[in-house]
């Protein structure tokens, strides 16, 4: 009798899992909306456009335009500045702009888990700060496993090496490549094949113990993130194929547009931005494109490996898969300019090699783990080298985000775009009167947006979206389920959808979109049926509708927190003018010194010379300056947007020095050991607060000047004093 009874629990139980659906959603990084096949790219992506094909392909699924927030906007049903990330992951001391989950909004794992589900994650969270310097005890409140999560494994931090990411977690442990005891490949280690790797396993343990309960996975892989890092049998696949240029690419990116009905004759795409002829080192362009391409492809493959172990575990009929992006291409400078570093990869590793146990906490690592110097600059190959730290720039990111305009970090559809493929055999309708079918699968094109997943989730899976958490009012979810889309009905919005980063803001209505680029900048006016690239503005010709949005945006902004940017920063740092740092110190941006149309002075006292490398810096590459040794002389820079003046002179002797520094309205100063060795005639004063802070002894990220490396000597202290 035993036998029987436990077959028929066993049946009951799989019976009442395969009425929930188990829900991946899997999340790109930093790519444009044509790169991946389905929506009109040459990248090779044959298993994304599998589920394309089998599934449903939306046509208007918006982000919000960068990293951090539209993971805050993903995990919880929220805007981002409901969710606490008005911004990235500093701390303006406002609660929409808090830099990490508030505690008013759940995860879409702390959501379903009541529901039965168990919860699983791979990849790059980027929703709470990373500190390097806090190894021993850091802060995990706001880690994946507090957050929902059964099992975790990959990155807090946002960016980073593909080859030795920093912080590399395994639950809530640090970890390196090297000593992660649950995770050793044969060949080379790269967290793209990490992510797919620990997400198969994940998938085929939870189908061994805990096949009664349904799942939800996140999967959120850093390709194609800068740097261009990718191994060299996928990169083998591209070789030449970018040798021709933008135009090409451009071109044919356009007409498969048209022939997958994705651009109607009627839009006009956005113009080119680069000039091939006017490229000097074309065969280290083309190669950017390369790697960028391999990055993508081999996230494709190891998306081919998930579904075949969900279709070997018997869990692929009833899994909901979604796939999307995080922002539009990024056409960020990043690690391109000026040569830092070796151009060559030296015969030999130059450095010791980094111990099995250390860790790396370094965005732009100075070294690779077995020795190999930091090299970033123009001319130095992308591609498997650990060392090199470069972006495929703002001509690639164009390519990218064929026909639209913009890019990440900005609000036109360039920058906010995303595909959504939506997987589901059990689910999704095999036609419906509002789909739009194609050779290459059924088109929805109703307006959509990241807040829309939880409300999904929730929906598909019976949950109970929480009032309160412990006591905790928790906000109401702003989306809507997608459910009637899946099974080819029109989605019923009702509210317009709203965007703001960086000064950059948006409200989409029907078929109307408000737009404009910049804190100060006019508002934009589209007609998104006629003119989805936004080619045509209207705000002329449609005053009704631009007054009547305009109050709508405002409205928004109250209710979701939403200030003007930058405003937090002129309360908050003018409260300090003196400044007392050491080497390895830093300070976001809002807690920086006020240096907007400020003259300033910096006084660093440093040892070990003769060195090289950036002594203090704050801002980054469109705003800020940098103190800096290069080739034996002393160098300051500061940056305007695209004009940067500099001062320099040779270093007396001496391997101890005091450098004073004096930025003034129409001069820069420079002094060693009290002796004025340099006067530059100038209009140095920045005409904005940097975005980014300073920092000692590095300008990592978005460099003020690609002129200095991480300082090579010994930093005693730097004191800046705001005048």
């Amino acid at each position: 009798m035993f036998r029987p009874l436990l077959l028929s629990l066993l049946i009951a139980s799989f019976a009442a899992a395969a009425e929930k659906p188990n829900i991946i959603l899997i999340m790109s990084d930093d790519m444009g909306w044509s790169d991946i096949g389905c929506y009109g790219g040459e990248i090779n992506t044959p298993n994304l456009d599998a589920l394309a094909k089998e599934g449903v392909r939306f046509t208007q699924f918006y982000n919000t335009g960068r990293c951090c927030p539209t993971r805050a906007s993903l995990l919880t049903g929220l805007y981002p500045h409901q969710a606490g990330v008005g911004h990235m992951t500093g701390d303006y001391g406002l609660p929409s702009y808090q830099g990490e989950l508030n505690r008013e909004c759940v995860t879409i794992a702390e959501a379903l888990k009541p529901a039965g589900y168990r919860t699983y994650m791979a990849g790059k969270w980027h929703v709470t700060p990373y500190q390097g310097n806090e190894l021993e005890n850091p802060d995990r409140s706001n880690w994946p496993r507090q957050r929902g999560f059964d099992r975790f494994f990959g990155t807090i931090h946002g960016a980073g090496s593909f080859f030795d990411p920093n912080s590399l977690t395994r639950d809530n442990t640090y970890i390196t490549p090297e000593n992660d005891h649950e995770y050793q490949p044969e060949g080379t280690w790269y967290y793209t094949d990490a992510i797919s790797d620990n997400t198969v396993r994940y998938i085929k343990d939870h189908a061994k113990s805990h096949a009664d309960q349904p799942f939800f996975h996140y999967v959120a892989y850093t390709a194609a993130h800068w740097p261009m890092h990718a191994l060299p049998e996928d990169i083998a696949r591209y070789e030449g194929k970018y040798d021709g240029g933008y135009a090409p690419t451009h071109a044919a990116r356009i007409q498969k547009l048209k022939d997958m009905k994705l651009l109607p004759d009627h839009w006009e795409p956005a113009p080119l931005v680069g000039n091939w002829e006017e490229v000097q080192l074309k065969e280290w362009e083309a190669a950017c494109m390369e790697v960028y391409a391999a990055m993508v492809d081999n996230m494709d493959q190891g998306i081919g490996r998930i579904v075949s172990a969900l279709k070997e575990t018997g869990q692929y009929e009833n899994t909901l898969i979604l796939f999307l992006q995080d922002n539009g291409g990024c056409a960020e400078t990043f690690g391109r300019g000026k040569l830092v570093g070796p151009l060559e990869r030296p015969d030999n590793p130059t450095l010791p090699a980094m111990g099995r146990d250390e860790l790396q906490t370094e965005m732009i690592p100075p070294q690779s783990r077995d020795g190999y110097p930091l090299r970033r600059g123009d001319g130095v190959m992308p591609g498997p080298y650990p060392e090199v730290e470069i972006g495929y720039g703002k001509n690639w990111a164009n390519i990218s985000n064929t026909p639209f305009r913009e890019y990440k970090h900005y609000v036109h559809e360039g920058g906010i775009s995303t595909p959504l493929i939506a997987h589901w055999p059990e689910g999704i309708a095999k036609e419906g009167t509002a789909f739009r079918e194609t050779g290459e699968g059924p088109l929805h094109d109703a307006p959509s947006h990241l807040i829309d997943v939880l409300a999904t989730a929730i929906d598909l899976a019976g949950a109970a979206y929480p009032e309160k958490v412990d006591e905790q009012s928790i906000k109401p979810v702003e989306g809507v389920s997608l459910r009637s889309a899946l099974q080819g009905r029109d989605l019923k919005r009702g509210n317009p959808i709203f965007f703001e980063h960086e000064g950059n803001r948006a409200v989409r209505d029907g078929k109307w979109k408000l737009v404009s680029k910049g804190v100060n900048s006019p508002w934009e006016l589209y007609d998104m049926e006629e003119d989805r690239t936004e080619m045509n503005n209207l705000i002329a010709d449609q005053p009704d509708t631009s007054t009547k949005m305009i109050a709508q945006y405002e409205a928004w902004t109250q209710r979701a927190g939403v200030v003007p940017f930058g405003s937090w920063k002129k309360e908050k740092a003018a409260s300090q003018k003196s400044f007392s740092l050491r080497a390895g110190d830093s300070l976001p941006g809002e807690q920086s010194p006020a240096v907007k149309n400020r003259p300033f002075e910096i006084t660093a006292k440093v040892s070990g010379l003769p060195a090289e490398g950036v002594i203090a810096s704050q801002g980054g590459s469109a705003m800020g300056w940098s103190l800096f040794i290069k080739d034996g002389k002393l160098q300051f820079a500061t940056r305007n947007q695209k004009t940067v003046h500099l001062a320099s002179a040779l270093l007396p002797d001496g391997a101890a020095q005091e450098f004073h520094v004096k930025v003034t309205k129409d001069k820069i100063l420079l002094r060693a050991n009290k002796m004025r060795i340099a006067v530059e005639p100038c209009a140095p004063l920045l005409k904005g607060h940097p975005i980014d802070g300073v920092e000692i002894g590095h300008d990592l990220g978005g460099t003020v000047a690609n002129f200095g490396d991480r300082f090579s000597g010994t930093i005693e202290a730097v004191a800046i004093e705001v005048k």
